[in-house]
């Protein structure tokens, strides 16, 4: 349940119960995609660095280790040891991604596996299988991501497959829970609104979608490479019409200053993959804006990455040190890497939500939405 607490124009203050525990939003998601984050964290890292909800991805538990398998072992809070909410995707993004291996009907998609090139069919019913047996406190929606741009006549077709589909992920979810068939039985279900760039589409089908009564809504098929104000202006034109008492997540968003700017339209949840991955490069966010900590001006700097940031590495290391890692090709300093960044990343929604709750969020805005991602 999504409970509003304050707004500041459409930015909004709130909390979001759910049976692992309570999200204070805006929040960010941590992705784990299959169960750990990439750079060598576990689910007690994420922990110790702010993390709220982590982020699981279906396709590739389903390949490995199976589902089937992660209920055998009791779910996915058991299976990596995190106790607090985690959001399974549908599987729906990877099969966009897979596009030359897919071939989309009524019924679902057919595709091959990247691990191993067998055939493998997911639907909405399956989908909802799959994260029934990860027993995740969300699961998502089965639905089509579709290129961007796309033609106008594919984009409406596939909205209409979609919220069909969503229709059917709510019967089958419903049916599991019924027969006692998911490791949680108090999974949420979230619908996912899509239409590409187009206002009409996007307006309707979240129209469509709304009076469904879901748990939460995401807004789907944004940041796959149109211009960051085309998705600005997208994320207004659908917040409009999103239930103002339901939890609102944007997909796989996105820098600093996205976040910002989208807060700033009246999104509560976000998840992206760019601290983590951005970090094993290197790349890290400070308060400063982005460094590379690569650069050859930092092979004799003592300070922290960030003077004001109080994660592992900044507390213990220099960006000297940090700095030979990357360079000696150690493990080490791309587990500290990320760790700075998943740090960064969770303690700038928890400024977010401070200046929220003391009205001077607009300041916050016009002080860091373009400085963060600016490269030092």
């Amino acid at each position: 349940m999504y409970q509003l607490l304050k707004q500041q124009g459409t930015a909004r203050r709130g909390e979001w119960a759910t049976v692992h525990g309570t999200v204070q939003t805006p929040a960010f998601m941590n992705v784990a995609t299959a169960g750990a984050i990439k750079g060598g964290l576990s689910a007690f890292d994420l922990a110790a660095n702010g993390c709220q909800v982590m982020l699981c991805n279906t396709y590739h538990l389903h390949l490995r280790p199976g589902d089937k398998n992660v209920a055998r072992l009791g779910g996915l809070h058991r299976f990596t040891r995190w106790e607090g909410p985690i959001l399974t995707d549908s599987g729906g993004f990877q099969v966009f991604s897979l596009s030359k291996l897919r071939r989309i009907t009524e019924e679902g998609v057919t595709f091959r596996s990247h691990l191993d090139g067998r055939r493998i069919f997911m639907g909405p019913e399956e989908s909802m299988q799959i994260q029934a047996n990860l027993g995740s406190t969300v699961a998502m929606a089965f639905d089509e991501c579709v290129e961007n741009p796309a033609e106008y006549a594919y984009a409406k077709a596939s909205c209409e497959r979609t919220a069909r589909w969503i229709g059917r992920c709510k019967t089958e979810m419903a049916r599991l829970k019924h027969e006692g068939a998911a490791v949680n039985a108090g999974q949420l279900l979230f619908g996912i609104n899509q239409g590409c760039c187009f206002d009409d589409l996007r307006i309707e089908h979240m129209k469509t979608i709304a009076q469904m009564d879901l748990d939460g809504y995401a807004i789907g098929g944004l940041a796959v490479g149109e211009p960051k104000e085309e998705m600005y202006r997208i994320i207004s034109v659908v917040e409009e019409h999103m239930p103002k008492d339901k939890i609102r997540y944007l997909m796989g968003v996105g820098t600093p200053g996205n976040i910002i700017e989208s807060v700033r339209r009246g999104v509560d949840l976000f998840d992206c993959v760019m601290p983590s991955r951005n970090a094993r490069h290197g790349h890290l966010n400070t308060w400063q804006g982005i460094l590379n900590i690569k650069n050859a001006k930092y092979e004799l700097d003592e300070g922290p990455v960030d003077p004001a940031c109080s994660c592992e590495c900044c507390r213990n290391f220099s960006r000297a040190y940090l700095r030979h890692l990357f360079k000696a090709d150690e493990i080490l300093g791309m587990r500290l890497a990320v760790m700075h960044n998943l740090h960064f990343y969770n303690t700038l929604l928890r400024r977010i939500r401070e200046a929220l709750d003391e009205g001077r969020f607009e300041d916050f805005y016009r002080r860091y939405a373009e400085l963060l991602d600016t490269r030092i």
